[in-house]
């Protein structure tokens, strides 16, 4: 297996639409698999046991915050989004407000949908580049939607806020992280992240 992202050039007349990317990725479920606004695919090897464990516990608190205030519905890292750019991301957790949510149809709901979470979470594991994330969440951050970003780095103890239109923010070693007024009251303990 590989230990860092495979990058597949696909020439233009054989790209997928999007129903057959969505095909194609249900019938490869054990691939990590996105596609950027270029048209290639983007094979991810999968996480390791240690980074498993710490992307979940991002999800668990996001879940149990959200499930408390209610105004939006949090999604896990296999879910993939269609971004206006053509891209197919799937951030490692991420949520969305309801009023976004509900504003799809239930055919845009069922595939990936057609939105980009008003807030994503990418956990950096061994496999991945720090530049390439970096470049992954200003992808986020000039999309339709969205209001902030964490990419953490947990090996190095940072945390890096996007949020649109402003120059990335670096926390070292924060104890936690607020998910200011766009998640009120949301606080990620990163004792169970580190």
């Amino acid at each position: 297996m590989f230990s860092s992202p495979l990058v597949l050039q696909i020439p233009s007349s054989m790209q997928m639409t999007d129903e057959q990317f969505f095909e194609f990725c249900q019938m490869n479920r054990d691939l990590r698999i996105e596609r950027n606004k270029f048209g290639e695919l983007v094979i991810m090897p999968p996480t390791g046991s240690e980074t498993g464990n710490r992307e979940v516990n991002i999800s668990g608190q996001l879940w149990v915050w959200s499930e408390q205030d209610g105004t939006g519905i949090t999604f896990s890292s296999s879910t993939g989004f269609k971004l206006s750019t053509g891209a197919e991301r799937s951030p490692d957790a991420s949520w969305i407000k309801l009023e976004r949510w509900n504003s799809l149809s239930p055919k845009q709901q069922e595939k990936f949908a057609p939105i980009c979470p008003d807030f994503v979470v990418e956990l950096k594991s061994s496999s991945d580049n720090l530049q390439t994330l970096k470049e992954k969440m200003e992808e986020y951050m000039n999309e339709p939607g969205i209001q902030l970003g964490w990419l953490i780095d947990r090996k190095q103890r940072k945390v890096y806020i996007y949020r649109p239109g402003l120059l990335e923010e670096c926390l070292d070693n924060p104890a936690s992280v607020s998910g200011e007024s766009v998640l009120p009251g949301f606080i990620l303990n990163m004792s169970k992240v580190w």
